[in-house]
């Protein structure tokens, strides 16, 4: 079996049949929350302390992107971490560019962040990065008043000179999504007036949670016809708050589909961050039969947060209605890997979101299963995954994106012969330790080349 160091580094990993899923697996800090609070725990006044910090890749451009603008980020002895906000008016312009890496949600959100200042920045990523679109957060946020320079269809690298006093925004978003969402508010901190952001349902609502938790005025309310509206006063003074940042719930996705489709799992997954707005994927695996036992509830840092029990069960296909999508928006790769092994057909409505992620997901994920025997069909905006057998016994590039290598590795554990993934190294952007804390509970997973 492959060492931890070997898994870790390794850009190939093989995937095969193993005996069940079975003790404690302990999932790491919540991404999502973990850029914000770097972000806000910089642009707040004072002293905020972290823990439960998820230390990916990720994260870890962001807090270095956050210190080349000039916050005070140290980590700690104990493993916490603790930044030094300087406020908004601290902030300056970075000496050089800032590497975001394979990050999305770090480069939109500081997008939004320098936007609002009297401070200049260019920002740069990996290829698969420069690759995303990022028009639709910067053209609202030259309607508030920034100077933006990109590539053609607004890619990287984007240079960004802020408004010395920005314009309130009053931004209608085609789509739900809490990167745009975050962007524009981000920005309308340092606006006179409020800022009103609308989007067609509910996105992730980290982004307003942490900002009340710093100290700003946040209003959210929902019209008849089902737009969500969120309100920030602007002119905002955050105050330095310590944060504690729960189990991430969209990398407990993947040990809770492994032990659902693997006889004889039984595992427990402790301190899962329960936001409603991000449990999705629980309510469908529970509607498709899953035995997902839910208990301890309790709130955290703010956050409620939940232990899971899952158990090896009988899944059936259903229909994914398209207003869920916001709330498992990162979760329908793995989630279409369940439904490979699931009786009947699962269809999924409302997953164009999914083409603009590190790939085109509902293609990379469809020609990937139907690759290894399975049966998907998909359109723009849908995908449907028959059940039926895996035949396995084949190589997938994840090509840089660490929801797919880790879906894959998954499904690699019920085909009839092992999964190969190549690419493998962008699962630190999200999960360090990942497939060696899959074996300790049981997988096999290993490292090409190993003995």
């Amino acid at each position: 079996m492959s060492n931890d160091n070997n898994l870790t580094r390794s850009e190939i990993l093989t995937s095969g049949h193993h005996g069940g899923l079975t003790g404690q697996f302990d999932v790491p800090g919540d991404k999502s929350i973990s850029h914000r609070s770097f972000i806000l725990g910089g642009l707040a006044i004072g002293t905020t302390r972290v823990t439960g910090l998820l230390e990916g890749d990720d994260v870890m451009a962001t807090g270095r992107s956050m210190q080349a603008l000039g916050a005070g980020i140290t980590h700690d002895s104990d493993g916490g971490w603790t930044i030094t906000g300087v406020g908004t008016a601290g902030l300056v312009s970075p000496e050089a560019p800032l590497d975001l890496g394979n990050s999305g949600t770090g480069v939109r959100l500081l997008m939004g962040v320098v936007a609002g200042l009297p401070v200049t920045a260019t920002f740069c990523g990996d290829e698969s990065l420069s690759r995303r679109p990022m028009a639709r957060v910067t053209d609202p946020l030259e309607l508030m008043g920034a100077k933006v320079t990109a590539r053609d269809g607004g890619r990287l690298p984007v240079t960004i000179t802020g408004a010395r006093t920005p314009l309130a925004a009053d931004h209608s978003s085609k789509v739900a999504s809490a990167q745009i969402k975050s962007a524009v508010l981000l920005a309308g901190l340092n606006a006179r007036g409020t800022s009103v952001v609308r989007e067609p349902h509910a996105s992730r609502d980290h982004t307003e949670s942490m900002l009340r938790h710093f100290g700003a005025t946040v209003r959210q309310n929902v019209e008849a016809n089902g737009t969500h509206i969120v309100e920030l006063e602007g002119e905002a003074v955050l105050t330095a708050s310590d944060v504690a940042v729960p189990r991430d719930p969209s990398s407990a996705a993947f040990p809770m589909v492994a032990a659902l489709i693997t006889e004889g799992s039984d595992l427990s997954i402790p301190g899962i961050g329960m936001n409603p707005l991000r449990t999705g994927l629980i309510t469908t695996l529970q509607e498709m039969g899953g035995d997902i036992e839910i208990s301890n509830e309790r709130t955290e840092g703010g956050e409620t947060v939940a232990d899971l029990r899952v158990r090896h069960s009988q899944l059936r296909g259903i229909d994914v209605p398209a207003e869920r999508a916001a709330s498992m928006i990162d979760e329908y790769p793995i989630l279409a890997v369940a439904a490979t092994q699931a009786e009947g057909t699962t269809r999924m409505f409302g997953v164009a979101e999914l083409r603009v992620k590190e790939t085109d997901r509902i293609a990379v994920v469809a020609e990937g299963i139907i690759a290894a025997g399975g049966s998907v069909t998909y359109d723009e905006d849908s995908m449907s995954v028959t059940g039926s057998p895996v035949a396995g016994g084949m190589t997938i590039d994840s090509q840089h994106d660490h929801r797919i290598a880790m879906s894959f590795l998954t499904l690699g554990m019920v085909s009839a012969d092992p999964i190969t993934v190549t690419g493998c190294m962008t699962i630190n952007t999200s999960f360090p330790g990942f497939a060696a804390i899959m074996n300790s509970c049981g997988a096999a997973l290993a490292s090409i080349g190993d003995t």
